[in-house]
């Protein structure tokens, strides 16, 4: 059976592909790795671990430690890695670059050492359109492509680059069986309350007010989580080694429509719960993707649309307060501490 080693498993997408593998009955093994930073939560694994003893594994470790990640293959006999760990939030790398250099491309460059002592299979890199820099408002008919420069504009989407450099490099120098995905703004369960969408339907629940950067026009492509998973495991299976699928939803919405819609959705007034606050250095304008060759290629598609995913979204956050609250309040992070020391 194939062994998956899962970089990142606790975070949003990456707990999202595990869940999405187990719910399909995928016969595969899955080792969830993950150092449990701030945006890595145990919790987004707990039914999963509870109720798939036999085919998922955690294990705490450090993408950026050999020994951790040589220890993991070995003891797991893994076969493929999925690599999602990453620094990622564009504002935290603006106060302070290190952290995403170490995780996004000395991490990518551990992983990529120890995968090829261990003659991995398969190597499959999750990076993101912002790579690619920002488009013209003016000019709908031009999107990213795989073709299009990397010219990243924040230190996130840098050291995110760096990693894709790494990644291709290894292909070209030592023929590593590798594989790259880029996809655009995903949303859905188990995202990170510090991201705008679940930043938004939770304080919106609490009362607060929700903060809009500049004139809220900047546009994005909106990607619901389990149709990027889908987009993973398929390029995982099908794609050629050495290229890059760029991932995208096809629902290029300004940032003040998905405000708009997250207060009409749960009952609010504009004006009582708004907050302009001063835009983001270096803030790309618009990000777009053309899809067309992971659709023509390798046949995939997405298939939610956004009027009744967003709905969905909001209704899980409703529904699972005690997860988010847990996160606001610093809770979560007893997690691994109280439940899982010491296994």
């Amino acid at each position: 059976m194939r062994t998956l080693l899962v970089t990142g498993a606790a975070g949003f997408i990456g707990s999202n592909f595990v869940r999405m593998l187990l719910n399909r009955k995928e016969q595969v093994k899955l080792v969830a790795f993950d150092k449990l930073t701030y945006a890595g939560n145990l919790a987004n694994l707990q039914d999963l671990l509870a109720k798939h003893p036999d085919q998922l594994v955690f294990v705490k470790g450090d993408i950026c430690d050999p020994a951790a990640v040589t220890k993991a293959f070995d003891d797991h006999k893994v076969t493929e890695v999925v690599h999602f760990a990453a620094e990622s939030h564009v504002d935290r790398s603006i106060l302070g670059s290190g952290p995403f250099v170490q995780a996004n491309v000395v991490g990518t460059q551990v992983m990529l050492d120890v995968s090829k002592a261990k003659n991995v299979q398969k190597f499959l890199y999750v990076s993101t359109d912002e790579v690619y820099g920002t488009l013209p408002e003016d000019k709908p008919e031009i999107k990213f492509t795989e073709e299009t420069p990397l010219q990243p504009n924040s230190p996130y989407s840098a050291s995110k680059a760096g990693g894709d450099c790494l990644v291709r490099s290894y292909f070209h120098t030592f023929h590593m069986p590798v594989l790259t995905t880029r996809c655009s703004n995903n949303y859905g369960p188990y995202h990170f309350p510090e991201k705008l969408i679940p930043l938004f339907v939770t304080n919106l629940m609490e009362g607060k007010k929700v903060p809009l950067y500049g004139d809220g026009l900047n546009i994005r492509d909106w990607l619901y989580v389990e149709d990027h998973c889908d987009a993973i495991y398929t390029v995982l299976n099908k794609g050629r080694f050495g290229e890059a699928y760029n991932v995208g939803g096809n629902n290029e919405i300004t940032n003040r429509v998905i405000t708009e819609t997250l207060i009409r959705e749960m009952g609010k007034n504009w004006d009582e719960v708004v907050t302009y606050v001063k835009d983001r250095p270096g803030h790309d304008r618009r990000y777009a993707i053309d899809a067309t060759k992971i659709q023509t290629e390798l046949g995939w598609w997405p298939k939610y649309k956004f009027e009744t995913a967003i709905k969905t979204t909001i209704q899980w956050y409703i529904d699972n307060q005690s997860w988010w609250r847990a996160i606001k309040s610093g809770e979560y992070l007893k997690y691994y501490e109280t439940q899982y020391a010491g296994r």
